[in-house]
């Protein structure tokens, strides 16, 4: 069975998003993440490139561009996300991702990811904290990341 392409579904959703305004005004979050990743007894060092094009106060698409540099032993995992986001309030988020995970090494190799994930805003005068936890599903494994977004709201 072929993976879905969820990249599809962000470009067929972000055309309904310019009559729709976001709350506060601010429709782009982009954000960097530190945090880590914790799997199989080992928690390694995470960092990530988030975006988020909020089409109104409840809904949100955008992508997630994921490395752990020192996972599976130093060969390295990339992820390439696109998410779903939900915002029953101003400050929480809850997302739901799908992507590639794309192992490094001598015998590197892709598998589908599906994410589910939840955070929560602190807004401060010109940008937001969000502390965020995720659990990967990947080929029967669930990683879990936690850490915080840093991010910029225009």
């Amino acid at each position: 069975m072929k993976f879905f392409n969820p990249m599809a579904l962000v470009i067929l959703l972000v055309p309904l998003s310019f009559s729709i305004n976001a709350k506060e005004g601010y429709h782009h979050l982009p954000a960097i993440f530190i945090g880590a990743t914790h799997f199989d007894g080992e928690t390694d060092f995470t960092y990530a490139l988030e975006y988020e094009y909020k089409f109104n106060e409840s809904f949100g698409a955008g992508v997630i561009y994921e490395k752990v540099d020192d996972a599976h032993h130093g060969d390295g995992i990339t992820l390439k996300l696109a998410a779903l986001y939900y915002h029953p309030d101003n400050s929480v988020r809850l997302g739901l991702g799908f992507g590639k995970e794309k192992l490094g090494g001598d015998h590197p190799h892709t598998e589908d990811v599906i994410r589910l994930s939840a955070s929560y805003d602190y807004h401060l005068e010109h940008f937001s904290i969000a502390p965020t936890i995720a659990v990967d599903f990947i080929d029967g494994e669930t990683p879990v990341v936690f850490g915080i977004g840093f991010i910029k709201p225009f």
